[in-house]
């Protein structure tokens, strides 16, 4: 990634979960993010879990979420986060074969590339995107890289 502030990518995304075990049987058990370690507050109560989604990305669970669910997506906070996939037919086949739901089917976004989405327990957004060539997003990138 080029950028002024020397940054590689996102490193990972933290969600406040309001119950643990079934946003691990959701993201560990269904997904198939690997779960890599836990880290305890002095109390010995649970703090944190950390899924791998790559090897240089990674999934945090922080237990004792408040709330029924994740605010819509009409509210002031994050929206959704996006996996990229590099066969997003495949990717909504296996997701379907988890027993997830896609609340959206797979379809050509906007920007010109194909997506599908689904939610997590705590109603977080989560889409599914295989990029294209010729997507507003690779355009973009070839026109800065062309200057």
């Amino acid at each position: 990634m080029d950028t002024k502030l020397g940054l590689n990518g996102i490193g990972h995304v933290a969600l406040k979960v309001a119950d643990i075990g079934r946003s691990l049987e959701f993201y560990r058990d269904r997904l198939g993010f690997a779960e890599l370690m836990r880290l305890d507050n002095d109390d010995g109560s649970l703090w944190l879990v950390y899924l791998r989604i790559t090897d240089t990305q990674f999934l945090e669970l922080f237990p004792g979420g408040q709330g029924g669910r994740a605010p819509g997506s009409e509210m002031t906070a994050i929206n959704h986060f996006c996996l990229e996939s590099d066969d997003l037919d495949a990717t909504a086949a296996r997701l379907r074969q988890a027993g997830i739901k896609l609340t959206v089917e797979p379809k050509m976004g906007l920007d010109g590339n194909r997506q599908c989405w689904i939610e997590d327990p705590d109603g977080n957004r989560i889409e599914f995107m295989q990029m294209s060539p010729n997507g507003m997003q690779a355009e973009a990138i070839r026109r800065l890289r062309s200057v």
